[in-house]
């Protein structure tokens, strides 16, 4: 398994408006994700959807509250 990198809220945000990253809210539920978006960020169901699709050598981050 994979160890879990924290990306800083300010290191997340400068890569996203760079387009060098995309962040995705971790939460399957539609309500949650309207409540608890951030700035840039796309569904989980969205990620699924483009998944097979996206550059393998971006990064991904993933959050969650």
């Amino acid at each position: 398994m994979s160890e879990i990198i924290r990306v800083s809220p300010e290191a997340t945000r400068s890569k996203v408006l760079k387009d060098e990253a995309i962040l995705v809210c971790a939460y399957e539920d539609p309500a949650k994700y309207s409540a608890l978006r951030l700035e840039g960020a796309i569904s989980f169901g969205e990620f699924r959807e483009r998944a097979p699709f996206l550059d393998k050598g971006r990064e991904i981050i993933f959050y969650c509250a």
